[in-house]
């Protein structure tokens, strides 16, 4: 048994990390922006605080005593180029400060290599309309590429998109990205926790998908 923070715990890939995590015993820390308005996370070994992951001195707060990290943010309210820089730097710092050594943080297909090399933003057909928030997670990633850090990171993904509808299997398998690949939210959450109870990527974008 661990104790994880995660930060983003309100979103879909937040919840369901924090469910996976509760489910093999881990205590977890549920960082929000505003606890209000997710009450149902707290309770049976789920701790539900307030906190910025864009705040160096937050993270190193929120993080204190922990063993591993995972950072699942969304915030429409904020430019995507500002968040996931921003907490990819405040993350290495405030997580180095707690003496937290593992992180794990959710991407996006779209920033993903495919077989032939190339970003899956970058191959034929794929939609570009949100080609400014994949480009704000690529950038976030770099940060974390480039960072000369203790923290041991890992970006996961799917490999194409969520079965928004899909229940958990506890199977999957890791992949080159691949518009068509599919994996639930559920079955993320047990690649980033397999990843926390026994690593075995480091420092690089894992892909997964339904197995």
């Amino acid at each position: 048994m661990g104790r994880l923070v995660v930060f983003g715990a309100g979103g879909r890939a937040g919840r369901a990390a924090v469910a996976e995590a509760r489910r093999r015993g881990h205590q977890v820390t549920a960082v929000v922006r505003d606890p209000g308005g997710h009450g149902g996370l707290s309770g049976d070994g789920v701790q539900l605080m307030a906190g910025d992951v864009t705040d160096a001195d937050s993270v190193a707060r929120q993080a204190a005593g922990h063993d591993a990290a995972i950072s699942a943010v969304h915030d429409a309210a904020v430019r995507p180029s500002a968040l996931y820089t921003g907490a990819a730097r405040a993350l290495l710092d405030g997580l180095a400060r707690a003496q937290v050594t593992r992180l794990l943080v959710v991407g996006l297909a779209s920033t993903l290599q495919t077989e032939h090399g190339v970003a899956l933003m970058d191959t034929p057909g794929y939609p570009q309309e949100y080609r400014s928030f994949y480009l704000a997670h690529a950038a976030g990633t770099r940060v974390l590429r480039t960072a000369t850090t203790g923290v041991d990171w890992l970006v996961v993904s799917p490999a194409g998109d969520f079965d928004h509808g899909g229940a958990r299997s506890g199977r999957y398998r890791t992949a080159m990205a691949d518009a068509a690949s599919r994996i639930s939210y559920a079955d993320l959450a047990v690649a980033l926790i397999d990843e926390i109870d026994t690593p075995a990527h480091h420092r690089t974008h894992l892909g997964v998908e339904a197995a």
